[in-house]
């Protein structure tokens, strides 16, 4: 019995807010504290994450006043114990209500490349949501490159990098997979993504089964860094595969984007 209640508490839990500052390189110094909100794994479906759940963790995220949101990809999961499955409207029209200056920014990852990619690109473009899939773009003092997917091999890191040359702003690397942390040049400051859900299922003394990365742990959750360039890594807000979590909870990090040195 507290077995199952521990399950469905973090399989339901509100997302906790997580936080970090990032220092930028290259952001200028006079722009100021920048709010970045990341989500990533958002996996629209049923049971445990249906619209009506999604809408009220974007009140959550809007409460936090963000200058910008970042959506680490995987907006649904076609997983197949889902009790349901959405149209691509029916699984962006709440991130349609995010209210952020700077604008809301996503790249995709492999269940939305599984599901119906260009429906939801096409969802996604009349909510307003930007989409960077190896792609790359100045946004306010940010330099912004969306790399695709590592995990289905979709990742093209260095066309990514050629487009953020010449932009101005901290650079900012936003992708599903953490993968591509290791292959950053220095000038990059901060990778933000998801994809390991923290484990999703952690058991105690055992930990969790996979993370989903050819790194194994090493980028599996939260902030880590190394030689002065950070990753942070969400737990995301849905889950794959199965629809339970078990010793992880959804997350939402607040990332304070600060000018660094060069």
């Amino acid at each position: 019995m507290l077995l199952a209640a521990k399950t469905w508490h973090d399989t339901m839990a509100d997302p906790r807010v997580m936080r970090a500052e990032v220092a930028l390189r290259g952001m200028p110094a006079d722009a100021g504290p920048i709010r970045a909100v990341l989500i990533s794994d958002v996996h629209v479906a049923g049971p445990d994450m249906p619209p009506e759940r999604l809408e009220r963790i974007v009140t959550q995220m809007n409460a936090l006043q963000p200058d910008i949101v970042m959506i680490a990809g995987d907006l649904v999961s076609e997983k197949r114990f889902a009790s349901k499955v959405y149209t691509p409207a029916e699984i962006v029209a709440p991130l349609g209500n995010l209210v952020a200056p700077l604008g809301v920014v996503v790249a995709p990852g492999n269940h939305d490349h599984w599901y119906d990619w260009p429906g939801l690109q096409e969802q996604l473009g009349r909510n307003g949501i930007r989409v960077l899939q190896n792609d790359a773009a100045e946004v306010g003092p940010l330099a912004i490159g969306g790399v695709d997917d590592a995990y289905t091999r979709r990742d093209d890191l260095p066309l990514v990098l050629e487009k953020m040359e010449g932009l101005r702003g901290g650079r900012v690397i936003l992708t599903h997979s953490p993968d591509v942390f290791p292959q950053l040049p220095p000038d990059v400051s901060l990778v933000l993504a998801g994809h390991t859900h923290c484990g999703q299922i952690s058991l105690p003394l055992i930990g969790a089964a996979s993370y989903m990365s050819r790194y194994g742990a090493r980028f599996a959750c939260g902030h880590i860094v190394e030689h002065e360039q950070s990753a942070i890594v969400g737990a995301g807000l849905g889950t794959s595969v199965l629809p339970l979590r078990f010793g992880t909870q959804a997350e939402i990090w607040l990332v304070t984007l600060v000018p660094g040195s060069e």
